[in-house]
Parts: C-alpha cells; structure tokens; sequence
C-alpha cells in the first residue's frame, strides 16, 4: 500500500464518521488550547515584571550602598575611589534629603533625591508621563524635576497634566551641634523647579533633582550609587572589590536570575495543569481509535484477504491517530490564542476603568507553538499505536466472520 493510499484511508473517517472525528478533534483542541493559554500566561507575567525592571545598562549595574560602621561612608571621596576601580564605566550616587514642596497655595512633605541623568538609565526607570532631565549635565543651570504620581495626587493634580508646572522646594536639613545635640536647619531654594516627568509611585512622595543645581544645600553624603561595570563577565570581580571596601553590593542580575526562576516553576504548574485537560482529551482519542477498531474489524479481513499486509494495516491506523493528534494541535494553538487574545482584553479594560495601564499579558513563543504542535502528533502516535498492533494481528478469517 502506498503512502498516497494511506493517506486516503486515515482521511476517510471525516467523511464516514465526521461528528465523531469532529468531537474527538476538539477535545484534544481543548487540552492543547489549556496548555498553550496557562503557559503562555506565565511567559507573559515573567515578560511584564522583567520589562518594566530591567534595560541593558541596568544588567550591568551594581547597588552600592554605605555600611553601617561610621568609618566606612558613602561620600564625595568614596565616590571618587569606586569609579577608580579597573572596569567601572560610570558611578551614579543618590543623595535623599527631606523637602517641603510649595505648589500654588499647597504644600505637601517629600523626599528629595539628588541625582545625575545617568541614574534613571542605571536603574532602568520609566516615566508614566513626560521624560527624564537626560539631556542635562551637572553644573548646568536646567532646574528639572521629575515627581511620583503620588506627589501629583498630593498637590490634587492629574499626572498627566503636571508636566511644565512649577513647584519650588525647601530642604530641611540636620545639623550636629559640638555638644551632641542637632539642629534642624531650613533652606528654600530661590528659584522654582520645572517639573519634567511623573513616575509611577501611589506609595512614596518623592523628586528627583540633577546634581549641583541646588542653591541652598550642599551635597557631601549619598545614600547609595549605582556602578555600571563595563562587562558582565568583571561584576563579580568588581564587587567583590568594593565589598572588601566595607561596602555593601547588590545586583539587578542576581534578582533577575531568581525572579526566571520563580518563573521557570510557575510556568511548569501552570503547564502542568494544562496537562491535565490533555490526558483526558488524549483518553478520549484512545477510545475513539479503540471504536473504529471494532466498527472496521470486517473491513480489515477483506482488505487482509485481498493481500494487504500487517505492516499497512498498522500503518493505517497510525496515520490516522496522528492525524487526529495533528489537527487537534492546530486547533488547540487556535483556541489558545483566541482564549489569551480574550482573557487580555477583559483584564485591559479592567485596568482602563481602574485607571491602571494596559498590558500584554500573554506571550507565545514560536518555538512553544510548535513543540504543542508536535507534542500533540506525538500524542496521537501513542494513543494509536494498541489499537494498530491489535488491528494488524486480527486473524482475516475471523475477521470476516466479524458482525
């Protein structure tokens, strides 16, 4: 028997028993389209958290922040000595000092952080609305500010229509008295700053600020710094430097790496529930084939007694399960899609009515559509493969006297 023959038998069925086939099709539709919706679910979630976290430059980078030991100090000079090590390209420090913020006839209590452009880059940070003072360098005359969206409910503002507006700010500062005590000091900017960009923060009232702008304050003392090492492969060997330093040293990269992780689970129970609906699809494919094995038990004594041999017959009923496997594959990859494309636009105009932002909460990687597809073949091959062993060694005389 050719393969043009067996192709035209295994497709037989569509035409002889098609709202059985159909069924049967759809229900491994359904476990594949479970699968492919669950997984996808979970590279989706790892791709927003990752995507909002994480740039190129922020990889690279390293969290330095002061120890606890008075000795050891994260200033000017500490600065200076970390940007001398072999292999940093750059160090960003952030200052935090605490300001009132004047806008119109309100006032609202802040922190205030004192940073270079370089610092958004490092971290990675995004804007809700407006942009970064990127462009600015240290010494210029630029008064920019970017606020939290929590600054602008504060000062009963939109975010979005907060750029351009002025706010002018006030720092508080502490001052340590020869007897031990402290005084606060007060010192109100003289100029206004422009704000520039809003951020996305509900929780903290913040501004950031470029560095050497601030007329009232001097800034001598950081709180922590972002070092961007010039390859992946020296941030171990440059922080281990800084560690030894008396500085203590995080990295975007080792969360990064546990965040896949936690991932990686997530998507395997996800993956796995999935599984589920696909074994019970997979038992009902078995049943079908098990089915047509008994309604063709006569057929396959003629087609036996006329020279057809074992080998075809099992053929045939391979072709068939996997044809079956395969098709089912197709469609589970349809509904899946459709259930994602769905399930995203419901969660999206959730969001919107919330006033929160859209989101892409399904990803499908081309790779995974077509391992699902081909995983779903292979599922059919093995659901076929009893009923074409018992087919190809039914006896052509008893199976012409089969009724």
């Amino acid at each position: 028997m050719t393969v043009r023959d067996t192709l035209s038998l295994s497709t037989r069925m569509f035409r002889t028993r098609p709202m059985r086939t159909a069924l049967t099709i759809l229900g491994v539709s359904v476990g594949v389209g479970a699968v492919l919706f669950l997984v996808s679910l979970g590279y989706g979630l790892q791709e927003t958290i990752l995507n909002k976290i994480t740039t190129t430059d922020a990889l690279l980078s390293l969290d330095v922040t002061a120890s606890k030991s008075e000795l050891i100090k994260l200033n000017t000079a500490g600065i200076e000595k970390i940007g001398a090590l072999p292999n940093v390209e750059e160090v960003s420090p952030i200052a935090a000092l605490s300001a009132q913020v004047d806008y119109h006839d309100l006032t609202g209590d802040a922190t205030l952080y004192v940073v270079k452009p370089s610092f958004f880059r490092l971290s990675g940070a995004v804007t809700l609305k407006g942009k970064f003072f990127i462009n600015n360098i240290e010494g210029s005359n630029t008064r920019e500010a970017v606020v939290s969206s929590a600054m602008a409910e504060i000062m009963n503002i939109d975010p979005e229509k907060i750029i351009g507006e002025k706010i002018n700010l006030t720092i508080f500062t502490v001052k340590q008295n020869d007897d031990g005590t402290e005084d606060v000091a007060t010192m109100e900017e003289s100029e206004p700053m422009t704000i520039v960009g809003v951020m996305q923060d509900k929780t903290e009232s913040f501004v950031y600020v470029p560095a050497g702008i601030l007329t009232s304050a001097t800034v001598d003392s950081y709180v922590s710094a972002k070092v961007k090492v010039t390859n992946s492969a020296y941030m171990k060997e440059v922080s281990n430097k800084m560690i030894g330093m008396g500085f203590f040293v995080s990295a975007l990269r080792d969360t990064i790496d546990q965040v896949k992780k936690v991932f990686n689970i997530v998507q395997i129970v996800l993956g796995l529930f999935g599984l589920v609906a696909l074994v019970v699809s997979a038992i009902g494919m078995f049943n079908t084939m098990t089915v047509m094995l008994l309604e063709r038990t006569n057929e396959i004594g003629i087609m036996r007694s006329v020279g057809v041999a074992r080998k075809d017959v099992r053929k045939l009923f391979l072709f068939e399960s996997m044809l079956m496997g395969f098709l089912g594959g197709l469609g589970g990859v349809v509904l899946g899609y459709l259930g994602g494309e769905l399930a995203n636009l419901g969660v999206n105009l959730m969001a919107k009515n919330f006033g929160g932002q859209a989101l892409n909460l399904f990803v499908r990687p081309t790779w995974f559509v077509l391992v699902i597809i081909i995983f779903s073949t292979i599922i059919g091959l093995f659901t076929g493969v009893f009923p074409a062993r018992k087919a190809a060694r039914i006896n052509p005389l008893e199976a012409l006297r089969y009724k």
